[in-house]
């Protein structure tokens, strides 16, 4: 049998899922909440802290332990960090240059 290969947008979106899933999980352990929290809220969380938008559905502060407050500020790092990180190795592997001229033309737009 032939492998496939995954492409580098295949991987980015599978790794993100992964992420985002663990990260539901890890929220959802009863040692990570407070009080109990639904499955859509760990996972509206999970999401919001691993694209870094900041939007929370729940009052973070009283709602989750230091060990959930772990979780969602390790989401927050390596989400945020982890998808530039990730676009940059993109952009090499596809032949692109990166530096601060190329920045300024694409913004000017």
């Amino acid at each position: 049998m032939k492998k496939k290969a995954i492409s580098p947008y295949q991987l980015l979106i599978l790794v993100f899922g992964c992420f985002v899933t663990l990260g539901t999980i890890l929220l959802k352990l009863p040692f990570a909440t407070t009080t109990s929290i639904s499955w859509i809220d760990a996972l509206f969380t999970a999401t919001s802290a691993s694209t870094v938008t900041g939007l929370g559905v729940v009052d973070t502060e009283k709602t989750f332990t230091l060990f959930g407050e772990l979780v969602i500020t390790f989401l927050i790092q390596f989400g945020g960090l982890g998808i530039m990180s990730f676009a940059i190795l993109v952009f090499i592997m596809l032949g692109k240059k990166l530096g601060l001229k190329n920045e300024y033309l694409y913004n000017k737009h």
